[in-house]
């Protein structure tokens, strides 16, 4: 504990001295660096730049205040599902009741086929038909299902993180960008989830022969001008409210490993562009130094 104390009073005297405004967050421990200038640097509502090890906040604009997060509800939804330990070789059969609007849909009444091409639709393509399926899949009721993100959510300590559906179509999915940031950090580090996130696209068969491909919805795993940082997959959302969200995590030149989080972007493509200039403006004003 001590050593810990001592370790971030050092940084908070370098960050000092560098210029950058420093704090410490009341939720463990966190350090957050917090540009004056942030509403220039950045044009979304709220944004985030999360450390590899989840303790320091890089980038800081609103990060603490929640709103809607649309689709990334299904990073907490996915996290949940692999808590039951599925069988990915096991079959499901789509019904009526897996019909959901919103978004494209990939999968419909009568497509069978095994958990992980289903798991994969939900999170490459963020199908939210295949959400529910998702969940209907997990022998759990849609109601307990619900529960069980919000005790997890718990678990990991994101206080402002409460969910009323499983797929993110409700407004009553909120968080905070620097909470969302911590989810990522710890549904990327599951290899089932960062495996699909990183699919640019995907393709598979159903049993009945029906031939599925599907894109992911993460432009920045096409664009070939990111900057220094690599993309390594992520997770995006809209509704009306949440307005248009990314959370996704980047590989520096050097093995810097950091989650960026935008919330509440203006455009589809925005969201993209302002998670690179966040990383950019962090390792420029941080990891340069």
């Amino acid at each position: 504990m001590f050593i810990d104390f001592f370790v971030n009073l050092i940084l908070i005297v370098f960050f000092a001295v560098s210029g950058i405004p420093t704090t410490i967050s009341n939720n463990a421990d966190i350090i957050a660096l917090l540009p004056t200038d942030s509403e220039k640097i950045v044009a979304a509502d709220k944004a985030a730049v999360l450390s590899e090890d989840g303790r320091y906040l890089l980038f800081n604009k609103k990060a603490d205040e929640p709103q809607p997060i649309a689709s990334i509800t299904k990073l907490m939804t996915a996290l949940v599902f692999l808590d039951t330990k599925p069988n990915w070789s096991a079959t499901y059969q789509i019904t009526a009741a897996d019909n959901i609007e919103g978004g494209k849909l990939h999968l419909f009444s009568g497509d069978t086929l095994n958990l992980k091409d289903l798991f994969l639709s939900s999170l490459v393509a963020s199908d939210n038909g295949a959400t529910i399926a998702l969940v209907h899949a997990s022998g759990l009721s849609e109601e307990d299902f619900v529960l069980k993100m919000n005790a997890k959510a718990k678990v990991l300590g994101l206080s402002q993180t409460s969910f009323s559906d499983p797929i993110g179509l409700s407004d009553k999915d909120v968080s905070t960008a620097r909470e969302v940031a911590l989810l990522a950090h710890e549904a990327l580090d599951d290899p089932d989830i960062s495996n699909a996130v990183k699919m640019s696209e995907y393709r598979f068969q159903t049993l009945e022969g029906r031939e599925k491909f599907i894109e992911s919805t993460d432009y920045l795993l096409f664009d070939s001008a990111t900057g220094e940082f690599a993309p390594l997959g992520g997770k995006t959302g809209y509704t009306d409210k949440a307005g248009y969200c990314f959370v996704g995590r980047f590989k520096g030149p050097n093995g810097e490993d950091l989650i960026a989080a935008v919330l509440n972007s203006a455009g589809k493509n925005d969201r993209f562009k302002e998670s690179k200039t966040i990383i950019n403006w962090v390792f420029d004003h941080y990891l340069k130094k």
